[in-house]
């Protein structure tokens, strides 16, 4: 090893791959654990926190001593490589590992990995899924725990092999659907796997999508929970954010009036299904999703998968790293996500036509949380227009058809009932129209002032 290499390692400082340690110590094993179970790394003994060499004091036996603690403190049992240099007048010993093949690798029953330039120290889920990252295995391949094929819904099942033949990414050869399931492993051993669950079961299991529309952080004005299987979840999610999404219309001279939503459509799609498809489902906390009125925020359980980092998820050249390997197939074979590593790079595309909205990605209380923040209100400020066009539509229509409900309204302008509830609100507080009859078979009419007024 050269003098400038060694000086390079110096001036690099303690990162994902090298420390400084004053001592071998137990310490010094954590670090070469945390790295066999990362990408390996160095540890550099003789040097201060600050990179500073101040060097160490060998016996005739100390290297081999060294290697013996590491052999016996390990499991499986790590032999790194170890040699001492003599630098500028002082004694380094550089400790190497490589990235180990079979992981976890524990010191005395504790498991640490490498993060940035700490030793973390890793629960039972993450251990879990190190074991599997190790044998290029995902949880939602292993036969459901007493799960039979008659657990499945067969025409939930029917649908699936549908869309895939559909879709044109993979050619299943047949709409038998035992067997589609089968060439595409959501049977394990005559059972069905915990991905075919979450897909197909007819009791679906109980991963919940929990929504709520809130006025402020303590006051929700809408709850919802729903507890299906997962093409169904993403749908009625969606349904129900975009019922609460903004929209106005855009008067463009065409004979359509063109619809803006306060936030990309898309983005919001890609974000719910980035949440359902890499959440952690041995987490038993339920995704949530928090719509405010300038913000729309997913949380989904468990932590990034297999070294992804926040940094890497702001390029456009990330590696997708799969949690639920099946799931995911199940929404990409069916089109429902375009390819593996690309729903971050999908939504800043989508992002693009609104500057108004910014995207904030966090991993906090061990998990995922992707938040879309309005800077300001561009529905109101932008195309307000469009939305006095809505209520004088809406004005117009009730003068021509009195006596109909928010639902038949809404289907005869081609908006959601939400916006046209909204839009009902402002014409009874203005004092333009009124409720007459039942709650049940009433319906809206111009009011009677207005009425008076006219005839006057």
């Amino acid at each position: 090893m050269t003098p400038q290499t060694l000086q390079h390692w110096l001036d690099a400082g303690e990162t994902q791959t090298q420390e400084f340690k004053t001592s071998f110590d137990k310490a010094c094993i954590e670090t070469l654990v945390g790295f066999a179970n990362a990408k390996g790394g160095r540890v550099l003994v003789g040097v201060t926190d600050q990179g500073t060499l101040q060097g160490t004091t060998l016996g005739k036996e100390s290297l081999n001593e060294w290697l013996v603690q590491i052999k016996a403190a390990t499991s499986p049992s790590i032999i790194p490589e170890i040699e001492a240099y003599s630098f500028n007048g002082k004694t380094m010993v550089v400790i190497s590992v490589a990235e180990f093949p079979v992981k976890p690798v524990s010191i005395k029953g504790r498991y640490y990995k490498r993060v940035s330039n700490t030793n973390q120290a890793l629960n039972a889920s993450e251990i879990s899924d190190l074991y599997l990252q190790s044998l290029q295995l995902s949880w939602d391949s292993y036969p459901a725990h007493n799960a039979q094929l008659q657990d499945l819904s067969m025409d939930k099942v029917e649908q699936f092999v549908k869309q895939v033949n559909g879709g044109g990414r993979f050619a299943l050869g047949t709409t038998d659907s035992l067997a589609a399931l089968n060439k595409l492993n959501y049977i394990n051993q005559g059972h069905p796997t915990w991905a075919a669950m979450l897909l197909f079961a007819k009791e679906p299991l109980r991963h919940n999508i929990h929504i709520g529309r809130f006025k402020t952080p303590s006051l929700i004005i809408d709850d919802r929970q729903i507890t299906d299987t997962l093409f169904e979840a993403v749908d009625q999610a969606m349904r129900f954010i975009v019922s609460y999404v903004p929209v106005a219309f855009e008067i463009t001279g065409a004979v359509h009036r063109k619809e803006r939503f306060a936030y990309p459509l898309p983005a919001l799609r890609e974000a719910l299904l980035n949440a359902v498809v890499h959440r952690d489902y041995k987490d038993g906390s339920d995704i949530q999703v928090k719509i405010f009125d300038n913000s729309i925020s997913i949380f989904s359980p468990g932590r990034l998968y297999d070294g992804l980092t926040l940094a890497e998820l702001q390029q456009d050249h990330y590696r997708s790293r799969l949690r639920n390997k099946l799931v995911a197939e199940a929404f990409y074979l069916t089109t429902g996500i375009e390819k593996y590593g690309s729903g971050f790079i999908r939504m800043r595309k989508a992002l693009a036509d609104y500057p108004e909205v910014q995207l904030l990605v966090e991993e906090i209380s061990g998990g995922i949380s992707i938040t879309f923040t309005k800077t300001h209100d561009e529905i109101s400020e932008g195309v307000s227009e469009g939305v006095s066009e809505g209520v004088n539509a809406l004005k117009e229509r009730i003068a021509q058809n009195p006596g109909l409900r928010a639902n038949a309204l809404a289907e005869s302008l081609q908006t959601s009932v939400k916006n046209v509830e909204r839009w009902l609100k402002q014409l009874k507080d203005q004092g333009q129209i009124e409720f007459r009859g039942a709650p049940k078979t009433g319906g809206y009419h111009p009011s009677s002032f207005d009425d008076n007024k006219a005839s006057a």
